[in-house]
């Protein structure tokens, strides 16, 4: 397994901030090859955006859509923009090894590797399906949540990832359990990822679901920020329409929690951090 390494090359001050998508899916749930009609609408909302660098992430089930060709023709022809060749790898059961061997292989013309659960141990479906809390609701909260860690931790030990997307997503239905501390709950992956030198995203899809909140919970972001855990941002946009979606919420949320910096990535390292200039 490579070893992780974070090298920051420059600070940059922005006036946009954040001003990087780290989470996006092209071909959202559809095998949908890589062409440039299918990604140039992306790169032509980041600039409506302001958003200077983005990472196409799509589900590894969908690997055989990506086209690192076609990434390189659409780097070319939008120069402006940084754009980062990306794979989402999660925990499914039917396609994740299958994903992690294309990810292996791949590794070296991939910026960026997320890596994320969306399944519980022994299920073939999804748990955050949209208005679907069957999963939670058949564990109950508390214990869904502690398999949810113990998922996390597998995909940790596993490797090949850059950053861990939208960590707490177990909250994705408005089910937490009673008394829920959501840095006693995660505060042991962050202290894993954190030894494994990775990053966590800061996302805005909860916005558009049943838990009307960020991910992750403030407090987890502060708390990742005390252990220098590096920031990166995302939409987690299966559209071009939704990529940057609700940036200036996202913007207040962290500076709430502390987060006056995030970074962008290039070859599975940090490249730069950007400072929040406000």
């Amino acid at each position: 397994m490579p070893q992780k390494k974070h090298f920051v090359q420059h600070r940059k001050r922005s006036s946009m901030f954040p001003n990087c998508d780290y989470h996006t899916h092209p071909q959202a749930h559809n095998l949908r090859p890589y062409t440039l009609d299918l990604l140039q609408p992306w790169i032509d909302r980041c600039r409506t955006k302001q958003i200077q660098s983005v990472a196409f992430t799509d589900h590894d089930r969908y690997v055989d859509g990506v086209d690192f060709n076609v990434i390189n023709r659409l780097r070319e022809k939008n120069p402006d923009v940084e754009i980062l060749a990306g794979i989402e790898l999660d925990n499914d059961p039917l396609t994740s090894a299958a994903g992690l061997r294309w990810v292996e292989k791949n590794w070296d013309q991939l910026d960026f590797v997320l890596g994320s659960v969306h399944y519980f141990h022994g299920e073939t479906e999804m748990f955050d399906r949209t208005g679907d809390p069957g999963q939670i609701e058949a564990r109950g909260a508390s214990e869904a949540f502690d398999q949810y860690t113990r998922e996390l931790e597998k995909l940790i030990s596993r490797g090949y990832i850059d950053s861990l997307a939208h960590l707490d997503l177990v909250k994705i239905h408005g089910l937490v359990p009673d008394g829920y501390d959501p840095v006693a709950q995660f505060r042991p992956i962050l202290e894993i990822a954190h030894k494994s030198r990775l990053a966590i995203e800061a996302s805005t899809a909860g916005w558009r679901k049943a838990v009307g909140e960020q991910y992750p919970h403030p407090s987890i972001l502060k708390t990742a920020v005390e252990l220098g855990i590096p920031i990166t941002t995302a939409s987690d946009a299966h559209s071009h329409a939704q990529v940057g979606e609700n940036y200036d919420k996202l913007a207040g949320i962290l500076r709430s929690a502390n987060v006056t910096k995030i970074v962008a990535f290039s070859r599975h390292k940090v490249s730069r951090v950007i400072e929040d200039a406000s």
